[in-house]
């Protein structure tokens, strides 16, 4: 058998990267069909406990169940399940369904182009080896810029004021990337546990958190089967449950500014799905500040390039 090379482990990692892109692209259209028969919470708490139900059967039947709870090392691990249930899935997942009520699909998905811009900060302070350089710093102004544009762009560009209402909604979903960057350094940062395991109790959590919350806030739903469940359907079983399968694989492989770069797609994914399946207006700014937004990104990137090309030793004289 061929063994694995750098080069097929990173074949590998992209195509895991490529995957996850589509994936979540088409998760705005699948909270849009949703959201016609769900509240919001109601929606995500049954995203997260139904992919939590799928990834708990599969962790006990064919992985190594849920982390065990009897050393510190294992104590620690759920409280980083926690972390994931909290900051990848509960909190964003409520902000998203609520802010796609009033901003379209398009936005929802730009505004994930962020993710990395708070990455970078983060892993600067929390994870060895992802120190901020001068060319990370450009990238990041450079893209902090285009969020601006984002959620300020009609009055900058037509001086046009958005509703209270627009600017929260907008605000929710920049939010909401904020909180997938802190998920990210929180996978990174957790002992090593499977994949799948580690998947399965932040999901099972997460459902544990929503629920009543959803019960209370919105009580019991009374959508009927049809397209909102088609799109409850979509989202736990892919962008939710095989996504944080590959998403907890993939930050384990090659580290959450790797990750980072699946924005780089979700936002084109989401624009392209939103205009053709949705008939969504892109207003010029949008466009923009996604351009602005992914050049950052890639001056961020280049700069990670130049760090680890630096860390490389010489090879001997021979």
């Amino acid at each position: 058998m061929r063994p694995n090379t750098p080069s097929s482990g990173m074949v590998i990692n992209w195509l895991i990267l490529i995957t996850l892109g589509v994936i979540w692209g088409a998760s705005f259209l699948g909270v849009e069909l949703a959201l016609t028969g769900f509240g919001p919470i109601t929606l995500a708490a049954g995203r997260v406990s139904a992919a939590a139900l799928i990834l708990l059967v599969i962790a006990l039947v064919y992985g190594d169940g849920l982390p065990r709870f009897q050393t510190t090392t294992d104590r620690r691990i759920w409280l980083h399940c926690l972390g994931m249930a909290l900051f990848t899935n509960a909190i964003p997942f409520c902000l998203l369904s609520w802010g796609q009520q009033i901003v379209t699909s398009g936005f929802a998905g730009i505004s994930m182009a962020v993710v990395p811009l708070f990455v970078l900060p983060l892993s600067h302070f929390l994870v060895p080896g992802e120190l901020m350089s001068r060319i990370k710093i450009i990238g990041f102004l450079f893209g902090f810029v285009g969020v601006v544009l984002l959620i300020g762009g009609d009055k900058i560009l037509t001086s046009a004021t958005p509703s209270p209402l627009m600017f929260t909604a907008q605000l929710a979903c920049i939010t909401a990337s904020s909180c997938y960057a802190i998920g990210s350094i929180i996978t990174r940062l957790c002992p090593p546990v499977s994949a799948l395991s580690f998947a399965a109790a932040g999901l099972t959590l997460g459902g544990i958190i929503l629920i009543p919350a959803a019960l209370m806030i919105e009580g019991v739903p009374n959508a009927s089967f049809g397209t909102a469940f088609a799109g409850l359907a979509y989202l736990a079983i892919f962008p939710t449950a095989i996504a944080t399968i590959l998403l907890t694989i993939l930050i384990r492989r090659a580290g959450p500014p790797f990750l980072s770069l699946v924005n780089y797609q979700v936002p084109v994914w989401a624009v392209v799905i939103g205009a053709l399946v949705l008939d969504e207006a892109l207003p010029g700014h949008f466009l923009m500040a996604l351009a602005v937004i992914l050049t950052g990104l890639f001056i961020a990137q280049l700069g990670r390039r130049r760090v680890i090309a630096a860390s490389i030793p010489n090879p001997p004289a021979s």
